[in-house]
């Protein structure tokens, strides 16, 4: 057996502890740690004592082991649906697994040195796509303890399993787990070992299903920032209670030491306070929004007037009066969107309004929101989000309404239930598609009932609009934003004179010059926009000194500018 055994797997080095004789040899490794990077020391014998050698700089990670024994493995009767798992073809998957490794909020790994691991046999780097997209939807490793250090035992370890929170597609872990697992039973090894964090419970109940059981090995980590919510106590009332759009406010504030006072979790109300300077907080709405420019979003007609009067293009639209008027402009446009003059999360808005009956129908449900209603025309393209802070394009997401893809075997009901946990878990339960009577007429109009079977890998729209607090999905196309695009954002915000916002436009393509705006938030989901620096940016605007480099968003290389 190899002796003192280190793998850099590109997020951090994975020490193989029961290679080393010597605990000090261990020590000096994590001491070594690069800023930035996660070193876990696995397979630690007594890491208690191993900690008790430098209190001060390690801890025994809060994790437990499981372990496949890969000769007792069953494997899955039926394919899963719509999933394609294979090793990474070239460079550019392992910048996909990059972006799902950020989504998750995982160390990102050098892409370079993720493709070089590749090419060895000791590293296997596996890759989930929608079979109908071609779209990278999760990742998992595996290392091979036989080719790493010649083990005795035969075993082998998976990392990184990671699945990107806006597929709609279910069981794509369990398809990466298993793919592995079988790799490794084809290579004649003896088990497959993983390490899961105590509290995450859907991957745990996960890895039970496939058979995994507990065993007493352990890791140990250094005490650095990443680590830190690993071994130190909220210091703060109240942060734990928080939403994911104040806590991602939150953690970048406390990461430059600035003091986070917690005025009212479920509100997302809180107070940054630095050298002096004390700044009130609910989410991503902040003092420097004047109270005029919040009342210039919060009504949509007022929005639109200052929109148009700034020459910034705007789809057609009225307000609702009397039926005759409103069916006229129908049948001028001929669909529309029919909204709350003032209110958010989507409540109340109907998309894609045809006939006078509907129209009516729609119009009465805007007013039991707001008794001012909007109607606009209804206009093709992709549901735009740039979020904009200091003036200056941070990040720019399409939105796309909850969908889900059928398995042959469960109802649309079941379908948009089981969406819906996901979403929820990967949102902190703001998102969810309610099963209310929009939702059953979207399905309705799609020829299907709640209660009917979807057939195996159709794939079915189940709300009209993209909001994400009802189950909608978000992609980010920052790299990809037409220069024109983001001056228009740039220019709204400018209007209305708004330090924070997120701006709503269709656009044919978010790599050309073409749009309309839609909407002002005074209040966007900065969560809702990782890998892209929303919090970061935020943070600069509040207390820029204690920014690190400013920068703004760039065109892209390959965009150019429209004359």
């Amino acid at each position: 057996m190899r002796r003192n055994v280190a793998l850099d797997c590109g997020w951090g080095r994975l020490i193989l502890a029961q290679t080393f004789d010597n605990d000090d040899d261990i020590i000096d490794l994590l001491r070594a740690e690069e800023e930035g990077r996660r070193d876990i020391a696995m397979y630690v014998p007594d890491p208690h004592v191993l900690v008790s050698r430098a209190p001060d700089e390690l801890f025994i990670d809060p994790s437990m082991t499981y372990r496949l024994e890969l000769h007792h493995y069953r494997p899955r009767r039926e394919l899963i649906p719509d999933v394609v798992v294979s090793t990474m073809a070239d460079a550019s998957d392992a910048e996909e697994v990059n972006r799902i490794y950020a989504a998750r909020h995982m160390v990102p790994a050098d892409p370079e040195l993720m493709w070089s691991n590749q090419r060895t046999r000791t590293f296997t780097y596996l890759i989930a796509k929608d079979e109908h997209t071609g779209a990278v939807i999760g990742t998992v490793t595996g290392v091979d303890h036989v080719l790493a250090f010649d083990d005795p035992d035969r075993g082998t370890s998976l990392w990184c399993l990671a699945v990107d929170p806006q597929t709609p597609i279910p069981g794509v872990g369990e398809a990466l787990v298993r793919a592995l697992a079988e790799r490794y039973i084809g290579r004649g090894r003896d088990h497959l070992d993983l390490s899961v964090m105590h509290d995450n419970d859907p991957a745990i109940r996960l890895y039970k299903k496939l058979g995994f059981r507990r065993v007493p090995v352990f890791a140990v980590k250094r005490k650095n920032i990443i680590n830190e919510p690993l071994f130190v106590p909220e210091p703060e009332a109240g942060l734990s209670d928080l939403n994911p759009y104040a806590t991602i406010i939150a953690d970048e504030a406390r990461r430059r030491g600035i003091l986070v006072e917690v005025l009212d979790p479920a509100w997302g109300e809180m107070r940054l306070v630095h050298s002096g300077r004390k700044i009130v907080t609910r989410e991503s709405l902040s003092e420097l929004t004047t109270a005029v420019a919040m009342s210039r979003c919060d009504d949509k007609r007022v929005t639109r007037r200052i929109f148009g009067d700034a020459g910034l293009k705007l789809p057609r639209g009225k307000n609702a009066t009397d039926d005759a008027s409103n069916e006229a402009f129908l049948s001028q446009v001929g669909e529309v969107v029919v909204k709350p003059a003032r209110g958010e999360q989507g409540r109340g808005i109907t998309v894609g309004v045809r006939d006078a009956a509907s129209l009516r129908q729609a119009v009465e449900l805007a007013r039991a929101f707001c008794p001012d209603v909007l109607i606009e025309e209804c206009v093709e393209g992709e549901d735009l989000r740039i979020v904009v802070i200091g003036h200056s394009v941070v990040a720019a997401a399409v939105r796309k309404p909850a969908t889900v893809i059928g398995t042959g075997r469960h109802t649309i009901r079941q379908l948009i239930e089981r969406h819906s946990r996901r979403r929820s878990a990967a949102t902190g339960g703001e998102s969810a598609v309610p099963l209310d009577e929009l939702t059953s007429d979207t399905v309705e109009s799609a020829g299907y009932t709640l209660d009917d079977v979807l057939p195996e890998g159709t794939s079915l729209q189940v709300r009209r609009t993209a909001n994400l607090h009802t189950g909608g999905t978000i992609h980010d196309v920052t790299a990809e934003l037409h220069p024109d695009l983001a001056d228009a954002a740039v220019a709204a915000s400018q209007a209305i004179d708004i330090p924070v916002t997120g701006l709503d436009m269709i656009v044919p393509a978010v790599d050309g010059p073409d749009y309309v705006l839609i909407e002002a938030n005074e209040r966007p989901g900065l969560a809702n926009h990782e890998p892209q620096p929303t919090a970061a940016k935020f943070i600069d605007l509040l207390f820029p000194e204690t920014r690190a480099t400013p920068s703004a968003w760039q065109p892209p290389p390959h965009s150019e500018r429209a004359e």
